[in-house]
């Protein structure tokens, strides 16, 4: 009697919480759509601000700098097991996946304002390519690449963040553009191959049936970037005007999906890296949105017309699934450009290695920029234990607590589409040394000014162009190199030309005069500056500076004196003739004169 109570009452628990647990899923409800937006379970407007967690699963070339010689993550695996082999290799991809992404990763995204995340998957961490299958036609199913979702799901759901789950590398390669899928032109395309696009059918099958009542699931991105030619001549599908084929299996994959799973927001791509949609209309499903990617073309409605025409001619959500690699100023006015048409984004990516244009960047060691450079030319190779603690440490700089934080990155793409107002990018106390590179936060022609500012290579006729042409430090247009100076923060402002200008906020407790003087370096003399206010009126002379007999050679020249008045100063200084290196600025207590 008593065990039978004790039975009935631990039903009654259970049955209680898959109650709560059903209420809470519907008070939230699942991403779906509505009309031409994407709502949540109570019909609100939910405007995506993304994430995708590129390299994680699938390596590129140009994120870990091996693109000159392996491009695609199965040449950058075969590189790394020749040198150190099959169990070493196993040992470091373990750690760089676990490094890779964390829930510290998780809760820092949650912090600095995004609300999805985006994972490129790589289908095989979840099920055997075809050629190892110990029966053809069957799928075994791998449980590494289920669990780092299922962990990752977890993070997004305790942030409350939507987890939008992207096929990165489908079975056999989806596109000509290798890297992006891993294709291996060796072997079947997942378009030469029907036993390729069984498996990928059944991977979102199993997928769905396993993520079916997950409401923080975003959606499923059924195939990243197809670029391939069907029938017309480009190799990356960019002439098609039929897309048969991509049609075909994308709906084969829809229907696989709803026969276990009708909760859920389906997205597709068109090909030329999914942008092509001539021949993929009309729609097939009830709960679709369209993802469109765009990079290196100018911010103005000419650039998306085309997707917000199909928008409405077929009352269909869009979503900007993929954009980023550029500078500020384009991160800032695409954010803007779209946000206006009510179109969610998601930025690519996370973390790369020595990367200015992301909102981490991975440190690389010296010993890995020496192991780059022998798989490049072949000499001066490491031994197996060198290679091996050289990619462990790598392995290591990926965890969160060891990147670097971009705040420029973060303030331009949540910011400073809000507001022209300035912030100090690191609080300067004076008297002292102010490093050039260390200007305000803010939006150009606000914090700063500069004449190349970012790179619209597809819109400007494949003219490409460097915004930060010193690759350091920021990704504004200001161009900022290493600096060798003795007494440096590792940065100097460079590549200065006429008319450019950085602002700097100094908050006073009282009013000051101070003597300044610049720290810099130039092959030839010529170069003019002086200081203004936030209105441009000057508070300093001008002067000139003289050569220093190099680029690497410094020299202290004083300016003038200058006034500040109390409470917050927000000062520029204006560089009328460039063609010099600006170390920093330092002010002084004024020389008191006997």
């Amino acid at each position: 009697m008593v065990l039978r109570t004790f039975k009935s009452n631990k039903r009654k628990r259970h049955l209680m919480f898959f109650l709560l647990l059903s209420l809470t899923a519907f008070g939230q409800g699942f991403l779906h759509r509505d009309g031409q937006k994407i709502v949540d379970g109570n019909g609100n407007n939910v405007l995506l601000r993304g994430l995708g967690i590129g390299g994680l699963m699938v390596q590129e070339g140009y994120m870990l700098k091996t693109a000159d010689f392996a491009g695609p993550q199965y040449q950058i695996k075969q590189k790394i097991t020749d040198l150190i082999g099959e169990k070493n290799t196993e040992e470091f991809y373990q750690a760089y996946k676990k490094n890779g992404l964390s829930k510290s990763d998780v809760d820092s995204l949650a912090a600095w304002g995004f609300n999805s995340i985006r994972l490129p998957m790589h289908y095989n961490l979840y099920t055997l390519p075809i050629e190892k299958e110990p029966v053809a036609g069957q799928n075994t199913w791998l449980e590494e690449g289920f669990t780092m979702t299922d962990d990752l799901l977890n993070w997004c759901a305790a942030n409350k963040m939507y987890l939008i789950l992207d096929l990165h590398a489908a079975p056999g390669g989806q596109g000509k553009d290798a890297n992006i899928s891993d294709y291996d032109e060796t072997k079947p395309s997942l378009w030469e191959s029907i036993a390729n696009q069984d498996k990928m059918v059944a991977f979102w099958k199993k997928i769905a049936e396993r993520y079916k009542d997950k409401p923080w699931i975003g959606g499923y991105d059924i195939i990243n970037e197809p670029n391939w030619n069907f029938s017309g001549t480009n190799k990356n599908g960019c002439d098609e005007t039929k897309n048969e084929p991509l049609r075909a299996l994308q709906m084969r994959i829809t229907k696989a999906i709803r026969e276990v799973d009708t909760n859920h927001l389906i997205i597709i791509e068109g090909n030329c890296w999914g942008n092509n949609y001539k021949g993929m209309f009309p729609l097939w499903d009830d709960n679709m949105a369209l993802s469109f990617h765009k990079y290196w073309s100018y911010n103005d409605m000419a650039t998306i017309q085309e997707i917000v025409n199909y928008r409405n001619e077929y009352n269909v959500p869009i979503w900007l699934g993929e954009t980023g690699e550029n500078s500020n100023v384009w991160f800032k006015d695409v954010i803007s450009l779209i946000e206006d048409n009510n179109i969610g984004w998601a930025f690519w990516p996370m973390k790369k290695i020595d990367n200015i244009a992301g909102v981490t960047s991975v440190k690389g060691t010296d010993g890995y920029y020496r192991l780059l450079q022998y798989w490049k030319d072949g000499k001066d190779k490491p031994s197996v234990e060198e290679a091996k603690a050289t990619l462990m440490q790598i392995a290591e700089n990926f965890k969160m607590e060891n990147v670097v934080v971009k705040p420029d990155v973060i303030d331009a793409m949540f910011r400073q589409i809000q507001t022209t107002e300035t912030k100090v990018y690191k609080k300067h106390a004076l008297p002292g040394k102010v490093f050039a590179a260390e200007y305000d936060l803010g939006q150009i022609n606000h914090a700063y000014f500069d004449k190349d500012v970012a790179n619209y290579w597809v819109s400007n006729g494949g003219k490409r162009s460097e915004w930060n042409s010193g690759d350091q430090m920021r990704n504004d247009g200001v161009d900022i190199q290493k600096c060798d100076d003795t007494m440096t923060n590792g940065y100097a402002v460079s590549y200065i030309e006429d008319g450019e200008w950085l602002q700097y906020t100094f908050d006073l407790n009282s009013n000051q005069t101070y003597d300044l003087s610049i720290r810099y370096a130039a092959e030839t003399q010529g170069g003019k500056l002086y200081l203004t206010d936030e209105k441009g009126n000057k508070i300093s002379k001008e002067i000139t500076i003289s050569a220093t007999g190099g680029n690497t050679i410094w020299k202290t020249l004083s300016l003038d004196t200058v006034k500040l008045k109390k409470g917050t100063n927000k000062v520029r200084l204006y560089f009328e003739k460039g063609n010099f290196i600006l170390n920093y600025i330092e002010f002084k207590q004024p020389t008191i004169k006997k």
